[in-house]
């Protein structure tokens, strides 16, 4: 009997790597002969970098990078077949920051594109990058600013980090790109298809998490439709309307437009980059899952996109899940057939969270689940 084990991370908790590691302890003390592989696995958010680095065989690269208050910091992002496999949220990410700290006119995406520039120089050409959880909302001219892109104001010089730098856009330049950057060319993981602009864009319906005032709101907004029109100078085929440009506050934009650049599901990149559908096909059992199971886990997440993998070959399919609401059951009709949760007493979440702690119930739970198999 083989098990291949897709989990997702059991976030502040267990990586997916740990939690696979942990599942297939289990199923070795129900049955030392049952044959298993952990595959790790993420949605293109926290834990993709980890996951698609380990799974492809790559190494962890530590470089510093601008964050998005404009400080140096250390980030990490990985490199795998010569693919560099990146976290917006690693050099712009939103709890980078403290509450206090939040404001978008301030905040920069310029170090995403020096982690993108230090791949370039390391060889890479391919890129797979997922931009959730971003502190940001200036339309990604920060990254393209480290890529060599000049965005200037009325004195021809480089206007400032932030959507308050888009405030003071008046042209923009790119006789300074990197020449290499033509040659490169990037999966973006987005599951966002918000337009750039408008009552749906990014300004709007993501300012205020990121610490914007309605009057912020509506500047920022206006000041990406401005952005909007001078890219379009630069590049005919610009579309602000374009459903994802405004993922990421406007990050997705920027890639449409200056890169050679698609947005596709997080999970179906890691999928097919894992190559986790060969592996799949010679299992007789499939485990999934993730640290809450509810009914948002039917709408495109990680392990429902195991799932219909698995069911595409008409394997079983087991998830275990930190947590499992009520309306979690949504998730049977999309291929997991059966869920269990690893708690196995009432703790505190604090406690549930702790790694050993979680480590021990998902080691316990599937074993139990597992040593039905040895039934007769």
């Amino acid at each position: 009997m083989k098990v291949v084990i897709a989990i997702d991370s059991f976030k502040g908790s267990l990586t997916s790597l740990q939690a696979g590691q942990a599942v297939a302890e289990g199923i070795r003390r129900a049955d030392s002969t049952i044959q298993t592989e952990v595959c790790p696995l993420a949605d293109g958010g926290e834990g993709t970098v980890e996951a698609l680095t380990t799974a492809m065989g790559g190494k962890i690269q530590t470089i510093t990078v601008t964050n998005p208050l404009g400080e140096k910091i250390q980030c990490q992002y990985g490199i795998a077949q010569k693919i560099a496999i990146i976290e917006m949220a690693a050099a712009a990410g939103i709890t980078l920051i403290s509450e206090e700290q939040k404001n978008p006119l301030y905040t920069t995406t310029y170090g995403v594109g020096e982690m993108i520039k230090d791949a370039i120089k390391k060889g890479c050409r391919r890129f797979i990058v997922g931009i959730g959880g971003s502190a940001t909302n200036d339309g990604g001219i920060g990254m393209l600013q480290a890529l060599g892109y000049g965005f200037l104001d009325s004195d021809n010089r480089q206007v400032c980090y932030g959507a308050l730098g888009l405030s003071q856009l008046q042209k923009i330049t790119t006789e300074n790109v990197l020449p290499e950057l033509k040659e490169c060319k990037f999966h973006i993981a987005c599951d966002v298809t918000n337009p750039l602009c408008g009552e749906q864009g990014c300004s709007a319906v993501f300012g205020a998490q990121k610490g914007a005032t309605k009057e912020m709101i509506q500047n920022m907004d206006k000041w990406l439709r401005n952005y909007a029109a001078l890219a379009k100078s630069i590049v005919s085929n610009a579309n602000c309307d374009a459903a994802g440009t405004g993922a990421a506050g406007g990050i997705g934009f920027a890639f449409l437009t200056f890169t050679n650049a698609i947005l596709e599901s997080g999970i179906e990149i890691v999928l097919r980059e894992t190559n986790l559908e060969n592996k799949i096909k010679t299992a007789d059992v499939v485990v999934t899952g993730e640290g809450k199971l509810d009914k948002q886990t039917a709408m495109g997440k990680a392990p429902i996109g195991v799932a219909k993998l698995a069911k595409k070959y008409h394997k079983t399919v087991v998830a275990f899940a930190g947590s499992v609401t009520t309306e979690a059951k949504i998730c049977n009709e999309n291929g997991i057939d059966a869920y269990f949760s690893i708690l196995r007493g009432v703790v505190s979440l604090e406690q549930a969270m702790q790694y050993e702690f979680a480590r021990q119930n998902m080691i316990e739970t599937s074993e139990q689940v597992f040593r039905l198999y040895n039934l007769k």
